[in-house]
């Protein structure tokens, strides 16, 4: 392995520790001001607010996501500063840091459209029962402007991306969370006390404070580098090539990535939270809200720690393949005052003139063989985590239910044990489409993308299965979403080996997978879990045996 490729995976390592550590602290705020909160709030409540944070991610998603994802897979270039200079090379990295920004403005242009546009969609669909709450219309008023101040913020965050700057994304987001929390539960905690019926007001309070700490913190301290570094966090003229540059502001490559990227992120984003939109359309308000706990809860382990993962990796996979791939950006031919005139930009380096440019090590195949290794061991303990989960979760998550959110949500608990089975599909999904969407060309996108809409109508169609013929309510939610991941999972699995058998690599099964002693010894736990349920009385001691067998399988384990 390169000192290089040795330095990405380093670099990432820390950004996932740090991502990570910043999901758990972030869930552990939302779940400490979430059992406050439901002390004060009914599941018809909590219902309409899934529905509108399903609204502000939806305008946050096909607004940004599919920029970030270019992004991503812009070429860093490795050129030594040997090869050019140090002032050159920071010209070089100046005027990336400028493509960027002025790619991020986009995003922030398309915000404001797609919160008007989903917000008179919504009202159009919504049914009397979430109409009549009190303030709804206010709260999704604050919720769209919520999201557009998010997105003003856009540029500092793929600046803080581009360099690697996890540390910083989270001390920004941290805060911004820590503010989220806060502003929530002191609203509602004011509105019972006096008196008030706020309904979900003190959701789209806490996510506007969330938007505006976000840019306060991010600009606050990415400013001040933009000033140091020459470049700026306004849309700014990069360079006078009409063939290679957009309106001299936007890289063409990458912008043309971003647009084969925009129909397969919507799609993906349709299957990612199409059991929200299923299950409004056809269950009450109750039983969303029951879903939204259960999915809720269930789910802190792919965001505090898969999430990360999947995040950080795709830039590895990126970074690492990107020598096996076709440049997607190139310097910065010219910046308007943003250099010296004594160290102009060198017009004479292009992708063609200068194979070292695209070519992030000196030995294509170690970047290839070190991205195999890399995603063999991450499903590999992703495998052994999951092993855990599905063993030890479905006993023991509804105990930890009942005394954390009370008995009145006391039915979630069999939704809640069903989810245990779906986390690995979401873990193993994540990681290998983060793989795909590092490394995929725009026509294996289109490709992905029609492969998308098949599956999407198999969730849909499920989805109805389920929910409206055999009544199966959230749990037939849950097991239509685990079929959607698994096709999922198939179609990515067989691309990953398809592509690494391509560059000479090969992904085994086995390696990923458990050993045969680790899996027995779990067949063996989850019986005797199932028995000892059926000895369980509703106390304290079910949950005290329950951890005992658990923890003594995870050191086994």
């Amino acid at each position: 392995m390169s000192n290089a490729q040795a330095s990405v995976l380093a670099r990432s390592v820390r950004g996932a520790s740090f991502l990570i550590l910043l999901q758990i602290g972030s869930r552990a705020l939302t779940f400490a001001v979430n059992q406050v909160l439901l002390r004060y709030l009914s599941p018809e409540l909590l219902g309409v607010s899934s529905q509108l944070e399903l609204y502000g991610i939806s305008v946050l998603y096909f607004a940004r996501e599919s920029l970030r994802v270019s992004l991503q897979r812009q070429r860093v270039d490795s050129r030594r500063e040997g090869d050019h200079g140090p002032r050159e090379t920071k010209n070089i990295e100046f005027g990336r840091a400028q493509e960027v920004v002025n790619l991020s403005y986009i995003a922030v242009l398309l915000g404001p459209f797609l919160a008007f546009a989903f917000a008179t969609l919504y009202i159009q669909k919504a049914g009397p029962a979430v109409l009549n709450i009190p303030y709804v219309y206010q709260s999704l008023v604050l919720f769209g402007l919520a999201t557009v101040v998010e997105l003003l913020a856009e540029p500092c965050f793929v600046i803080a991306q581009q360099q690697m700057l996890y540390g910083l994304r989270a001390s920004v987001e941290s805060s911004a969370t820590f503010t989220r929390c806060v502003l929530t539960c002191a609203t509602a905690i004011w509105a019972s006390t006096n008196g008030q019926n706020l309904g979900v007001l003190p959701f789209a309070v806490g996510q506007m404070g969330y938007a505006l700490v976000l840019n306060l913190v991010y600009y606050g301290k990415i400013w001040r580098s933009s000033y140091k570094e020459g470049y700026s966090l306004f849309p700014k003229h990069v360079s006078a090539d009409i063939s290679d540059y957009v309106l001299s502001l936007f890289y063409r490559p990458t912008l043309t990535l971003s647009i084969n990227l925009y129909a397969q992120s919507g799609l993906k984003h349709l299957l990612t939270q199409g059991d929200s939109v299923l299950i409004a359309l056809f269950t009450s308000l109750s039983s969303q809200g029951v879903y939204a706990l259960a999915s809720n809860y269930g789910s802190l382990i792919a965001r505090m720690l898969f999430q990360p993962i999947e995040e950080s990796s795709r830039g590895v996979f990126g970074r690492l393949l990107a020598s096996a791939n076709a440049p997607v950006s190139k310097p910065a031919e010219s910046m308007q005052s943003s250099t010296s005139s004594e160290n102009p930009p060198d017009h004479t380096q292009t992708h063609e003139e200068s194979p070292s440019a695209n070519t992030p090590s000196k030995s294509p195949g170690s970047g290839i063989a070190s991205a195999c290794s890399y995603l063999t061991t991450l499903l590999h303990l992703y495998g052994l985590l999951s092993l855990f989960i599905t063993t030890v979760g479905p006993t023991i998550a509804p105990l930890l239910l009942r005394y954390v959110a009370g008995p009145a949500w006391s039915s979630a608990g069999a939704v809640l044990a069903v989810y245990c089975y779906y986390i690995p599909l979401l873990a193993l999904n994540g990681i290998l489409e983060a793989f795909v969407s590092a490394v995929a060309t725009p026509a294996q996108l289109r490709v992905q993308s029609v492969w998308m809409l098949a599956f999407s109508a198999g969730f849909a169609i499920s989805g109805y299965v389920l929910l409206q013929v055999y009544d199966y309510g959230a749990k037939g939610l849950v097991a239509a979403n685990a079929v959607n991941m698994a096709m999922r999972i198939l179609w990515s699995w067989n691309f990953v080996r398809g592509y690494l058998g391509g560059q000479g690599s090969k992904l085994g099964s086995v390696e990923c997978l458990p050993n045969i002693v680790s899996i027995s010894v779990g067949v063996v736990v989850a019986s005797y879990l199932a028995v000892l349920r059926q000895s369980f009385h509703g106390g304290y001691l079910d949950l005290v045996q329950t951890v005992a067998v658990g923890g003594l399988y995870g050191v086994v384990l």
